[in-house]
């Protein structure tokens, strides 16, 4: 398992939820929801930010593929958005990676549902439990293939891996 602290990010068409790993990348947790800023950058610049404090050695986001595995037009807006922050953190080599993250909102409504949340008071809780999902998942793959999940963003690297 490849030491330091990741972000996970669920991208939405309102929100973008933020979760964190340890620096042993044991556990995700909750970090934060941002407003997604669709006529400028304050949403990538929020998560950089985040970055640099976490000092966080890679970001996982996750891409809403429909149950088939197949791309949808939210699965296109996460990727350009996962594009976005790679750009944004090419120079400072903080890759970004793709990962499959069907059901990550419906496992997250469940969770809170269970722990006693009503859905409509909780839907910024919502997208950060969306990205622990999201990001523990990535973790937990790691772990278990010893190699990373996903794929990289384009803007990360010059190539594409393949999505796992």
């Amino acid at each position: 398992m490849r030491p330091g602290t990741r972000l996970g990010v669920d991208v939405g068409k309102a929100r973008v939820g933020i979760a964190r790993s340890d620096p042993h990348a044991m556990l995700a947790t909750p970090v934060e929801t941002i407003t997604r800023d669709l006529s400028g950058d304050t949403d990538i610049g929020r998560i950089i930010e985040i970055v640099a404090e976490t000092s966080a050695v890679e970001v996982v986001v996750g891409l809403p593929l429909n149950l088939r595995g197949e791309h949808t037009p939210s699965t296109d807006d996460a990727e350009a958005f996962g594009d976005r922050i790679a750009a944004a953190l090419r120079e400072q080599g903080v890759p970004v990676r793709f990962v499959d993250e069907r059901l990550s909102t419906v496992s997250a409504q469940g969770q809170l549902r269970q722990a006693g949340r009503k859905t409509r008071q909780s839907r910024a809780v919502i997208d950060q439990a969306a990205a622990v999902v999201i990001l523990q998942h990535a973790i937990d793959t790691e772990r278990s293939r010893g190699s990373a999940p996903g794929r990289l963003a384009a803007a990360g690297s010059p190539e594409r891996g393949d999505e796992r």
